[in-house]
């Protein structure tokens, strides 16, 4: 076909498409009309039949108004488009009167209102409308339609609610007849999107839609083998580079050795690292001018976090208490300078203060609990949508409009992460705005994976992607262990709203003090960990404290004759026994001081022993010292058959001990022993992290300490790489995985880790906890039996399905 003939069949397209639009708008009329008296037919209290009656009377006058204003305007929109008033506005308004105009109520209420009519729309007509469009750009030429293109849902939408108006229809009338009104739009819509394709079709226009050449392909997934599914494809090749081109490639090759090549950063930071490049690469290719990050702002600077009484500049008022009691919210006079436009600053306050005004408020109350959350999070998606058309013209230029594009499609895959709860997206949905604000500010928000921001909501998401009350044993203490964290993610999000001007240092303390709460949330609040978290630390308190005792016991005997049994014994059984009394009883504890004499006694005895008057003492003292030190291994959980094996070692000992030849201890030597013995906790030493000091045969096999609701992994899986053992070493309390062991494969939350990261405690849903020790919780990571629930952190994931999106239509950034 010639260019001439093409531009001809695209205007009649254009002509049939408003035709069956016009058409359709009687029956559309009359439908809602039916729907109106309906209403008037269902019981409600007496206010509710008001509103339904003077609702329903203005209809019925002014409905046919609307219906001839709708044709009207439908006509000289297909003949001279559709402007943008509110950009017409602001470009001819000078600059002294650009004030908050823009983003009014009622402005944010009409474009609410106006997104919701048009995502229903397209839910009824998604697959006619893209048939349509990739006909219409054959013809035209076209890479795609036109923002403002009467074809487009959204535009029909705005055409629709500006008539409304005009007839002297409002806002209350539109919602008591939305349910009717949206579902007569999809189908007029769905219908003039039929009738246009089947016209096209008969014109021989495309008649089999093929969208594969439309396809971006990255120069990774073309070399993929065609037989391999896309589901076995790493994530990293499945998301392809989109408008970055062959350059992906390159960097999608380079993963797998990064991960490799650096020993202590997991393959999930190689991934990151990753996406943040080809968004940088899209970012600077498409968008004239972005400022494109050069540099990583270190995500943890050096020095302590400040409190957020100090943020404030008012030790006395908390920052919940001041997003409750309304008081003046401070700003920093050393916060990162806002590099956005003020114009767009102000619209997202203006956007921000809505937001917590309506939708918010229903959370606050508990409302958006349970069944309600749903529609909550419907309202408020629908109305950060409104709010990104609405920033979008307060944007100053094309990288403010490209940074509230890639914000908003990143909220809008976090929000339909199913595997959060919907009572928790709520909250995650009132982060965009401070989000937009910083990304709008800091442009390298786009280039490094661990900015503050994202840090803490890929830490609030990972707690709880594993919420599941059917796997609970009491539902009722479920609930409770996660209101607790519901509670604090409330609190973190109304105090990142509460502090609107301290960008990154408010996200980075925020962060601190959630990690922190996990901390205490787990060890008091969880009802499944809590019990395991305390059996952990009291085993790590043992283990130290045995490693400790032992350290100084050889110290004390390393001068002292004694013989080796004895030696041996004190060192690798009795310093553990007494570890294990102290945890229980108390290091002052008369049973931990008992204990002690009995070391002191065995030393003496296991002495040389020259006089009658000896031997015969310490063959009366024998029986009982026997018993006591059998007695502490049994505290200890040493096997009786062990014991046995102990005791026979030790009088072995003994009977050397009387034909020894060497120097007996003196009484005051052995009164010395006696007085370090009973202070011996005092001079432990307070620090045993240095790998020098740890020997591997002082810890003690840690199956002795198993119990119900306790499992300790003593087995398993294959010598860990340092690398390995560096990412063990970098798993975060609170995040999920799928655990394979003693033939069960389940899921397991990490809700514990020791002081110097030695130890970790998974526990189920149902309370049993796994310990691990480092190395052997790096030796299942290798060999796949403890696998993390999420590939990637939250933000990189909702970022790699926005560079998709773009993959396929990268014009959005600027649209």
């Amino acid at each position: 076909m010639t260019a001439a003939r093409n531009q001809a069949l695209a205007t009649q397209a254009r002509r049939v498409y408003l035709e069956a639009l016009v058409r359709g708008m009687t029956p559309l009329v009359a439908a809602v009309g039916q729907g109106a008296t309906q209403l008037l037919a269902q019981g409600a209290p007496h206010a509710v039949m008001m509103a339904r009656r003077d609702a329903v009377q203005a209809w019925q006058k002014a409905g046919p108004n609307w219906q001839m204003g709708v044709v009207a305007a439908l006509r000289h929109a297909a003949v001279h488009g559709v402007s943008d008033n509110a950009r017409e506005h602001d470009a001819a308004a000078p600059a002294s009167s650009l004030k908050m105009s823009l983003v009014d109520d009622s402005t944010i209420e009409r474009e609410i209102t106006s997104s919701r009519l048009a995502l229903v729309m397209m839910d009824r007509a998604t697959w006619e409308f893209t048939d349509l469009r990739t006909r219409m750009q054959a013809l035209e030429a076209h890479d795609d339609l036109a923002p403002l293109d009467l074809l487009r849902a959204h535009v029909v939408a705005r055409v629709a609610l500006d008539a409304w108006g005009r007839a002297g229809l409002d806002a209350n009338i539109w919602q008591l007849l939305h349910h009717e009104l949206h579902e007569e739009f999809a189908q007029l819509i769905s219908e003039a999107y039929h009738e246009t394709n089947r016209w096209l079709i008969a014109q021989k226009v495309l008649p089999e839609v093929d969208l594969r050449p439309f396809i971006r392909r990255t120069a990774q997934s073309v070399r993929e083998p065609a037989a391999v599914p896309a589901a076995a494809a790493p994530a990293s090749a499945q998301a392809g580079a989109g408008a970055g081109g062959g350059a992906t490639g390159a960097v999608g090759d380079a993963a797998g050795g990064a991960g490799e090549a650096s020993g202590s950063r997991s393959k999930a930071s190689s991934q990151a690292d990753e996406v943040m490049a080809q968004l940088q690469r899209v970012l600077a290719r498409h968008v004239p001018g972005f400022p494109v990050a050069t540099s990583q702002v270190p995500a943890r600077p050096g020095g302590g976090k400040p409190s957020l009484a100090a943020l404030a500049g008012n030790s006395t008022l908390s920052g919940t208490e001041m997003a409750a009691s309304g008081a003046p919210k401070p700003s920093l006079a050393d916060a990162t300078p806002a590099a956005g436009s003020p114009r767009l600053m102000g619209a997202i306050k203006h956007a921000q203060e809505s937001l917590q005004r309506r939708p918010g408020a229903a959370a606050d109350s508990g409302a958006a609990a349970g069944a309600s959350a749903p529609r909550a999070l419907e309202e408020i998606g629908a109305r950060n949508q409104a709010f990104k058309q609405v920033l979008k013209q307060a944007a100053n230029n094309p990288a403010e409009r490209a940074t509230i594009e890639i914000v908003a499609m990143m909220f809008q895959n976090i929000l339909t992460e199913e595997r959060i709860p919907a009572t928790v997206r709520v909250w995650f949905a009132r982060l965009q705005m401070p989000v937009l604000r910083v990304a709008v500010s800091e442009p390298d928000f786009f280039a490094a994976a661990d900015h503050p921001a994202r840090r803490l909501i890929d830490r609030m998401g990972a707690c709880v992607m594993g919420f599941n009350t059917a796997q609970t044993t009491g539902p009722g203490a479920e609930r409770a262990s996660n209101d607790a964290l519901e509670r604090e993610i409330k609190r973190v999000v109304q105090v990142v709203e509460a502090y609107p001007d301290t960008g990154r240092r408010v996200f980075s303390t925020v962060l601190t003090e959630f990690e922190k709460f996990l901390d205490n949330y787990f060890e008091n609040e969880n009802q499944a960990s809590k019990r395991g978290v305390s059996l952990a630390q009291q085993v790590e308190q043992r283990e130290t404290l045995a490693i400790q005792y032992t350290i100084e016991l050889r110290k004390m005997l390393s001068e002292v004759p004694v013989q080796d049994g004895v030696r041996d014994f004190l060192f690798h059984v009795w310093a553990d026994v007494l570890a294990v009394t102290a945890v229980r009883a108390g290091a002052q504890s008369d049973v931990t001081k008992a204990m002690k004499r009995a070391a002191a006694d065995l030393i003496w005895s296991a002495s040389a022993k020259a006089s009658r008057e000896e031997r015969a003492d310490v063959i009366r003292r024998l029986p009982p010292l026997l018993k006591t030190l059998r007695d502490g291994m049994s505290h200890a959980g040493v096997p009786t058959d062990k014991q046995d094996e102990h005791v026979r070692l030790l009088n072995n000992a003994l009977a050397a001990a009387f034909t020894a030849k060497t120097a007996a201890i003196p009484r005051e030597r052995l009164d010395e022993l006696m007085d370090q013995l009973e202070t011996l906790e005092a001079m432990l030493p307070e620090d045993v992290s240095g790998d020098s000091e740890v020997d591997e045969m002082l810890v003690r096999d840690l199956s002795g300490h198993e119990s119900d609701g306790m499992e300790v992994v003593a087995e398993g899986g294959s010598a860990p790489t340092p690398a390995m053992v560096a990412w063990a070493r970098e798993l975060q309390v609170g995040g999920w995985f799928m655990l394979d062991y003693r033939g069960r494969n389940e899921q397991v939350q990490l809700a514990w880790r020791g002081l110097r990261k030695q130890l970790a405690l998974f526990v189920t849903p149902k309370g049993r906890g796994v310990l691990f020790s480092l190395n052997r919780m790096a030796a299942f990571l290798q060999a796949g039996l403890l696998l993390p629930a999420q590939d990637e952190a939250l933000t990189v994931q909702a970022t790699r399905k926005a560079l998709a999106r773009l993959d396929a239509d990268p014009a959005q950034l600027l649209k």
